[in-house]
């Protein structure tokens, strides 16, 4: 028993050790991610997974190239934008904007999918209980909402980065043992490593929101924030460097163990995804009440493990933009932080089907993408401020592989856009 204990806490005390990793989880995997991949995975099997690989390989590369920056020059991303790049302060800005804009638009969907990911469980185990009830979600909406921002008052990193690590924990295990319950051919997983768009409509519109919920923007530009919380500095260079590992990785393993999920309940019956977790139904004859109860802890572990993080986003930008200092406990952090929980009840007051309100949002999230990028090419490969950890040709070389792919992304995203505005008013 003694040993079991021993085993638990150097588990507990290793996930601590990368705690800005889990933030970056935290930020990157949510119900969002889940939709996407749940979405992707139902509707074209694992022909996307090339697409997820590609998302989290740039987004290590970026996490390393914002965490070195920030351990070697005690700098954070926007102050340091502001400070020390041409025209920084308008760029900085629209950082900000763009971030922060994303971030509680998508924070509406993660608070919709959540409440209704609640009520669906209940109704799991209570059959008798309708099949939609506004009033019933809208009320978990607004509970979620109050614990999250009760748990924000108290305004410790070290208490924010060890919540975190609760859901993101559940998170992982319940997809991946969910993922073995109805595991696809492996061959057919591994073909999904091979580049290809499938001929469908909507699956361009799928592969920029893929990018848009595993290269999401925040994930980046709060991580120096977030080094400075830990006490990270230039001795820390090889902590920093597989927190950014371990973290890319895990977010690659839990969102292929979705996509995996939904293409092996799903795809393979000819059944997609319209409303929130029609997978769990259709998993139920196949895994049983409890495997599903299973995917349901993990789809609200995401959802927690999101709001939590996202609900910070504006208070800390905003901070990073006065100051450059990481300020948890401030009036503006309260204060922003409860405009941000507020900002997630449009779509549960609103009725939206947070499916459709998600990926939206996702693919909007790509836009700011190019910019974060090529600000942090031009700060860590300054000489006075990096000296002997500037980057060198092989961060170099991912940056611009990553800067690239952005700007492909984002025309798509365009492009998709437009398609949908035509769409809407054909």
């Amino acid at each position: 028993m003694d040993k079991r204990v021993s085993l638990a806490k150097r588990a507990w005390l290793i996930l601590l050790t990368v705690g800005p990793g889990i933030f970056c989880i935290g930020y990157t995997i949510g119900t969002g991610s889940v939709t996407s991949m749940a979405t992707s995975g139902s509707k074209y099997g694992m022909q996307l997974l090339w697409v997820l690989a590609l998302s989290c390989l740039f987004s290590w590369v970026l996490m390393e190239a914002y965490g070195r920056y920030a351990v070697v020059t005690g700098g954070t991303s926007i102050h340091s934008v502001k400070t020390k790049v041409r025209f920084g302060k308008p760029l900085s800005i629209l950082m900000m904007v763009g971030v922060i804009t994303g971030q509680w638009c998508c924070l509406s969907g993660l608070v919709g999918l959540s409440s209704h990911a609640i009520y669906e469980a209940v109704r799991l185990f209570i059959p008798a209980l309708t099949p939609e009830s506004y009033w019933a979600v809208l009320g978990i909406a607004v509970a979620i909402l109050a614990v999250m921002y009760a748990l924000l008052w108290i305004g410790r990193y070290s208490f924010f980065e060890q919540v975190l690590v609760v859901f993101v924990t559940l998170m992982g295990l319940a997809f991946i043992v969910s993922m073995f319950v109805v595991l696809p051919p492996p061959g057919e997983i591994a073909a999904g490593l091979i580049p290809r768009v499938p001929k469908v409509q909507g699956a361009t519109l799928m592969i920029a929101a893929f990018v848009g919920t595993t290269m999401a923007a925040p994930t980046f530009v709060v991580r120096p924030l977030l080094m400075k919380g830990k006490g990270w500095t230039e001795g820390d260079l090889r902590h920093e460097q597989r927190d950014a590992l371990i973290s890319a990785s895990f977010m690659f393993i839990i969102s292929a163990s979705i996509m995996v999920c939904a293409t092996g309940a799903l795809f393979h019956r000819g059944l997609t995804i319209s409303k929130v977790l029609d997978m769990v139904h259709t998993l139920e004859p196949v895994a049983g009440k409890y495997a599903v109860g299973l995917f349901l802890v993990g789809t609200l572990s995401a959802g927690l493990s999101s709001i939590f993080p996202i609900a910070m986003v504006a208070p800390l930008l905003v901070a990073d933009y006065r100051s450059g200092e990481l300020q948890t406990r401030s009036s503006l952090f309260r204060v922003l932080a409860g405009v941000a929980c507020l900002m997630g009840l449009i779509v549960p007051i609103f009725g939206s089907n947070p499916i459709y309100a998600q990926i939206a949002t996702q693919v909007a999230q790509v836009f700011v993408l190019p910019l974060v990028i090529a600000v942090i090419a031009i700060l860590v490969n300054r000489p006075t401020a990096m000296g002997r950890h500037r980057a060198g040709v092989l961060l170099n070389l991912g940056l611009l592989a990553s800067f690239v792919f952005s700007c492909v992304m984002s025309y798509i995203a365009l492009l998709e856009v437009i398609k949908l505005f035509r769409h809407g008013f054909a």
